[in-house]
């Protein structure tokens, strides 16, 4: 059986916070607005995972009313899912993310979000696909104000896909 996941998150730019996406951090002048650490990308997997299994969202596993989760590492909310019994029998085939950012650029940060992602997952990093975007200067995401994130997601109870 396979199960197919869709995820999307945007998170406004903010001063005076690190830029985390993919779990790691980037250097950059701001970071992401946020409940929790604001990992735009994190929260699209995590998006795209608990619909993959019918499982709601990420706000209504995480809400941000909650304050144990003010501020936590996004890959501790992704570890969390990973974790949860209904998610045991399956097993990720591939991951396609897309991260839609202005600034900064980040070409060089794809494989070492891409390897983060395959080391949560247990997985290849060929199973982990991360793309890179701009919105041309067009709405919040192209004039600097905010990151989106799109994510796909793959899985199976095969063990051996």
């Amino acid at each position: 059986m396979l199960r197919i996941g869709q995820g999307y998150d945007l998170h406004r730019v903010t001063p005076g916070r690190p830029l985390r996406l993919g779990g790691i951090t980037i250097p950059a002048p701001f970071g992401l607005d946020g409940h929790s650490d604001a990992d735009v990308l994190l929260h699209a997997v995590i998006d795209a995972m608990l619909g993959s299994m019918a499982l709601g969202d990420i706000g209504g596993w995480f809400p941000d009313t909650d304050p144990q989760w003010l501020g936590v590492d996004s890959r501790v909310l992704l570890q969390t899912v990973l974790d949860d019994p209904r998610m045991a029998a399956w097993h990720l085939v591939n991951l396609d993310c897309t991260i839609i950012a202005e600034h900064p650029k980040l070409a060089p940060w794809r494989s070492p979000i891409q390897q983060s992602l395959a080391a949560q997952f247990g997985v290849p990093p060929e199973c982990i696909s991360i793309k890179a975007k701009t919105n041309e200067g067009v709405d919040a995401v192209g004039s600097g104000e905010a990151i989106a994130a799109w994510a796909v997601l793959l899985a199976t109870n095969n063990p051996t896909p």
